[in-house]
């Protein structure tokens, strides 16, 4: 176990050292002068020097990557060039409702795919398991942010059971931007759910079929405990694994349907800050979300220990 744990850590090393590198690469080989990019077209010379000057654009290449890498190991991300604050402030400012957004959203996909995806195999065939596949793939089909614009139009409108868009007041409390969150999240965990319940299904077939679920049945044990305990047990490791990478999708796919719901979480953050060309905060989030990505896929490698510690790197 401590080879898997150090080798798994050491391979997230590499990963985020490629990803920084790749962020640094891509701003410096960018065609034309990276600062006159950054302060567009009406920008003067004096002012792409100056930018230059400050980002240190004018050192050699390599002092730069040492510098970026050392910026980033010390925990400073640089600083925004709209806002003129800190990126990692305004990362902070902005994470509650993605965070939010992005749990509600996993707990919503999960309690809907998982217990229809298991049903579902062990009803091969019939009426019910045919309409779940189809309904999964409807939902997988329609894009987000259309099942976000009819979701506002007839539950949120319709009904008036939840807010149309938006986060609530500047003197909304924790349990009122919560309430904000729940149609959105439902919206995002209809969408996911599809995936995580056909690889259920399909990996509670491939259990339901083994040799060792016909002793269990022969030895007169209840469908439920042949089901649950025997079957969803060993089936574990495949539906781990599609729920985190839902889970790392989910930290950056909710974009879309944070612009459709007015919401200021990080995907309405690097939207506004592709518009106003506010590449500093661009670089800076795609290395925090490269850095979730990778933290997430760790933590499902160490619940791959737990469910059958005969895994092996």
């Amino acid at each position: 176990m401590p080879l898997y744990i150090a080798r798994r850590l050491l391979g997230m090393l590499v990963v985020m050292l490629i990803v920084l590198t790749v962020v640094f690469v891509i701003v410096r080989i960018a065609p034309g002068d990276p600062a006159a990019l950054i302060l567009g077209p009406d920008a003067t010379p004096q002012d792409a020097i100056e930018l230059r000057e400050k980002m240190g654009l004018n050192r050699p290449i390599i002092v730069q990557y040492f510098s970026f890498m050392t910026q980033i190991a010390s925990g400073d991300l640089g600083r925004s060039l709209f806002f003129d604050t800190p990126i990692t402030t305004i990362l902070y400012q902005r994470a509650e409702p993605t965070i939010f957004l992005t749990l509600f959203s996993l707990i919503i996909a999960v309690s809907i795919a998982i217990p229809i995806g298991i049903y579902a195999a062990y009803r091969r065939g019939s009426l019910f398991d045919q309409s779940a596949l189809s309904l999964a793939m409807l939902a997988a089909a329609i894009p987000s942010f259309w099942t976000g614009l009819l979701f506002q139009q007839y539950v949120a409108a319709g009904t008036g059971w939840f807010p149309v868009s938006g986060y609530g007041g500047p003197d909304a409390n924790f349990f009122e931007r919560m309430w904000h969150l729940i149609l959105p999240s439902i919206v995002l965990g209809i969408v996911n759910s599809a995936l995580i319940l056909r690889f259920t299904r399909a990996s509670m077939l491939d259990v339901l079929a083994d040799d060792y679920i016909r002793t269990a049945r022969s030895k007169g044990m209840s469908e439920r405990r042949v089901v649950l305990r025997h079957a969803l047990k060993n089936a574990l490791i495949p539906i781990v694994t599609i729920v985190g990478l839902t889970l790392a999708l989910l930290i950056s796919g909710a974009v879309v349907t944070e612009r459709v719901f007015n919401l200021p979480g990080i995907g309405s953050l690097v939207v506004g800050a592709v518009l106003r060309r506010d590449y500093p905060t661009i670089q800076g989030t795609l290395i925090i979300v490269a850095g979730l990505y990778v933290m997430v896929n760790f933590l499902v490698d160490m619940i791959y220990l737990a469910i059958d510690p005969r895994v092996k790197y």
